[in-house]
């Protein structure tokens, strides 16, 4: 379903409409793992984009951005989670410890088609990671706090997060989420149960 959606940049519509159809379908045999944050997280706390995590993660859903004028988006947030993920959270409803999630932001293409206006994923700007901690492993870490680990990085520089403080660069965003964990669950249909 993935390099479907690589390989042709579906709308934002069709691509929430293949999340809805194809999770009925896929069977996710791992449990969430803390290893996967292992290998998001440095010593130091230090979130990085996880390796492979295009072939290797769950698709929990899209948001189309529209545009403050016209017709169309002008964004396109994909998220996944780690393998295990969305089944661990299907059963009580909470992301296990170990939980990454990542969201990748692309900028939009848009064009009039014969199902009409369509925006696709075109430019990557970045990726959102975040990291559920559920031990408070680094409390000290100023990207670490509400049970999470929270960093922006630039598609121009993966290997570096532009993020200096989460209570700041982060949070804001996700204030109205907090009931859910600071995350907007309302919005992945993978994890409806």
């Amino acid at each position: 379903m993935r390099a479907v959606y690589r390989t042709i940049g579906i709308s934002a519509v069709a691509t929430a409409t293949i999340a809805l159809v194809g999770y009925g379908q896929i069977k996710v045999t791992a449990l969430a793992n803390p290893s996967y944050a292992a290998s998001v997280v440095g010593a130091d706390g230090n979130l990085r984009v996880p390796d492979n995590y295009r072939t290797t993660y769950e698709l929990l859903g899209s948001w189309a951005v529209a545009t403050d004028e016209g017709r169309g988006s002008k964004e396109l947030h994909v998220v996944l989670a780690s393998p295990g993920s969305i089944e661990a959270y299907r059963k009580d409803g909470h992301f296990p410890d170990g939980t990454v999630l990542v969201k990748e932001v692309f900028k939009t293409a848009t064009k009039e088609m014969t199902t009409g206006t369509v925006s696709r994923a075109d430019k990557l700007n970045g990726w959102f990671v975040m990291v559920k901690d559920g031990t408070g492993r680094h409390s000290g870490q100023p990207l670490w706090g509400d049970g999470w680990g929270w960093s922006w990085f630039d598609a121009a520089e993966p290997s570096r997060t532009t993020s200096t403080n989460y209570k700041i660069d982060c949070r804001s965003c996700h204030v109205p989420a907090q009931a859910s964990d600071w995350v907007y669950v309302d919005g992945y249909p993978a994890l409806k149960r």
